[in-house]
């Protein structure tokens, strides 16, 4: 895919990122230049990820071991730089995914062509 080549914005429950961010409407994931966190092998440096795989869960909403904001890999440096940088609040994400669940999640994000709820 070409830089000028951009993907449509699609409603895909396998493009929420574990920390709860929607990938689908990612500008890198639109270009092409990032698979998206779910197939984003080389994204070892993630805590996130790391602990859903081991786990064996789609995201952080679905942990039932930790709480969210108690949880040391959720609530990191790096993760805080970068909800700062994007103006993302990945917290509300999380929160929304266990109201509305997973598909309700991804048409709202896609309608609303947001990759993160944003901070107020």
């Amino acid at each position: 895919m070409n830089s000028s080549t951009q993907k449509d914005i699609v409603a895909d429950k396998n493009l929420v990122a574990f920390c709860g961010l929607y990938c689908g409407a990612c500008r890198s994931y639109l270009k092409g230049k990032c698979p998206g966190c779910n197939n984003n092998i080389k994204a070892t440096w993630c805590k996130i990820r790391t602990c859903c795989i081991d786990k064996n869960i789609k995201s952080c909403a679905d942990c039932k071991s930790v709480v969210l904001l108690d949880c040391a890999k959720y609530n990191n440096v790096i993760s805080k730089m970068f909800g700062l940088i994007l103006n993302s609040n990945r917290p509300a994400c999380i929160a929304r995914i266990k109201e509305i669940g997973y598909d309700g999640f991804t048409l709202e994000m896609t309608d609303k062509k947001l990759h993160s709820i944003k901070r107020r």
